[in-house]
């Protein structure tokens, strides 16, 4: 497992400064600095566009580029009217030096365009900085690394399938706040198509066995996906009537993983719910 150093700021605001004078263009509607980096002094956003999962692809040597996905920012800035603009230069200056004070790295740049990367939460952060038209206005392009979220999920027929295929089914859809046990209200659809799958099939008894991924200690992850797994049993009994007998919850942690916990979209697809027939 690798470590990575966690970095929790609300604002990173060495030497960048936030406060916009009175009489300043005002930023763009929603327009709002990222929680890592502010602005430099005298300048207002022009342009904001956030995506909860998109893509971007990061310039990290001469003409070769890294797809990144995850939370996406792009926040354009303009400087004022009546202000002068920074220097090329000092806008990636700035934006350099910054990351730099956080632990982060400056992964590749030339005079108008920088790409930086840190880490925030446990969570990678890359930045790219373009600078234009001798920085009368710059744009932030911020990606924080994540993994999809899988919005659509199987369905009862297609766990079924796999069930008698192979004895187990992989089911993913069911949500957990970071080191919780509690369901979060988006995996209800998923829950009640697992109440159909059993509904549908009265003599199918399953184990529901919960699976982390390999970040955390050893211990604490084969409670918690015990946990995890008593959760999803207690919602099918209390909430869709299925008789306590036919559900059996354990836990295994990290020890049945089916990708590598070297990347965010290995240790996604390891953090799941299997229901193995008994």
């Amino acid at each position: 497992m690798r470590k990575s150093t966690n970095v929790t700021l609300i604002a990173v605001t060495i030497l960048l400064a936030a406060a916009l004078p009175l009489g300043a263009q005002e930023d763009a509607e929603g327009g709002r600095d990222h929680p890592l980096l502010t602005r430099m002094p005298n300048y207002y956003i022009s342009e904001y566009e956030e995506r909860e999962f998109d893509a971007h692809e990061f310039e990290v040597d001469y003409d070769k580029y890294q797809s990144v996905e995850g939370h996406k920012w792009v926040i354009g800035y303009n400087v004022r009217d009546d202000a002068q603009p920074a220097s090329e230069v000092q806008v990636a200056r700035n934006y350099e030096n910054a990351i730099k004070r956080v632990g982060g790295t400056v992964v590749y740049a030339y005079t108008r365009k920088s790409t930086l990367r840190a880490t925030k939460d446990g969570k990678e952060v890359w930045v790219e900085v373009r600078v234009y038209g001798g920085a009368t206005s710059y744009t932030l392009t911020i990606v924080e690394k994540a993994a999809m979220r899988q919005d659509v999920v199987a369905n009862a027929d297609a766990w079924l399938g796999d069930i008698n295929a192979t004895g187990r089914a992989a089911v993913y859809g069911i949500y957990f706040d970071t080191d919780k046990a509690e369901i979060k209200p988006e995996s209800g659809p998923t829950l009640a198509e697992i109440a159909k799958l059993l509904k549908n099939n009265p003599t199918l008894n399953l184990h529901v066995v919960g699976h982390t991924d390999s970040t955390g200690a050893f211990d604490h992850n084969m409670k918690l996906s015990e946990a995890r797994a008593a959760s999803v049993t207690n919602t099918l009994v209390a909430k869709h009537g299925i008789a306590t007998s036919r559900l059996a919850p354990y836990g295994v942690g990290p020890l049945a993983p089916v990708a590598s916990n070297d990347s965010e979209d290995g240790r996604a697809k390891n953090r799941r719910v299997e229901l193995v027939k008994r």
